[in-house]
């Protein structure tokens, strides 16, 4: 598949627009908006400017790509960065934030969330959850989520959500698998840093081997908004 590149001088506008734009499409047709969250700083100043737009938020059901195994109020807490940047600025209802329990065992919080993502998907008949927007952002490494090179997730076929140990941090992650991020609507990569394009090109082109490359929606979209850093 073919993906839609957006080469932006605007990136937190045009990254706003975009979610804004699916989640109005998703509540008008579907009654609901379910939005994945990426972690790291590229979007802070994104959900920063989301929270201020009028949208229907208590119909808005999130989830969260990846988790560092710390508790909610870390620093390093992808949830706390989302809460404090979105969730209670937008006032999203508590019961429609998923949040990855990164206080638990691992193993625990995957297994938890999976079952949570299967009881939804359940509820609208699907045979997994379909998310109508998710965001991911990429590391140097070509890493999304928490999928980074050499690691088992990499592999995993069935599962939504596992605990991945990731040698080179030496810690292990929660995160979204690759059959979950390929089911889902749309899939937007948001990259803010000029500094790794010589990955993306290797990503688009499928030349270089790295995680961010599997990622392509089996009936869905797949965008890439790339900003110069500013």
């Amino acid at each position: 598949m073919s993906a839609d590149i957006l080469r932006s001088s605007e990136f937190v506008t045009d990254a706003v627009a975009l979610i804004v734009a699916e989640a109005r499409k998703a509540v008008d047709e579907r009654g609901v908006f379910r939005l994945g969250l990426c972690g790291g700083s590229t979007p802070k100043g994104v959900y920063t400017a989301l929270a201020n737009v009028a949208l229907p938020w208590e119909k808005v059901q999130i989830t969260f790509g990846d988790e560092r195994c710390v508790p909610p109020d870390d620093a390093q807490s992808n949830y706390r960065m989302a809460n404090e940047t979105l969730l209670t600025p937008a006032g999203i209802p508590k019961e429609n934030i998923f949040r990855m329990k990164g206080e638990l065992d691992p193993a625990q919080a995957a297994g938890e969330y999976e079952r949570l993502l299967a009881a939804e998907a359940a509820r609208s008949g699907e045979p997994r959850y379909r998310h109508d927007l998710l965001l991911l952002g990429m590391g140097d490494d070509g890493h999304t989520a928490s999928l980074f090179p050499e690691t088992a997730a990499l592999e995993e076929t069935g599962r939504n959500v596992v605990a991945n140990f990731v040698p080179k941090l030496d810690t292990w992650r929660i995160t979204f698998t690759f059959p979950l991020i390929n089911a889902a609507r749309h899939v937007c990569f948001l990259v803010n840093d000029p500094k790794k394009e010589p990955v993306v090109q290797q990503v688009l082109a499928k030349s270089g081997g790295y995680p961010s490359e599997r990622v392509a929606p089996e009936s869905g979209r797949l965008t890439w908004i790339l900003g110069n850093g500013k």
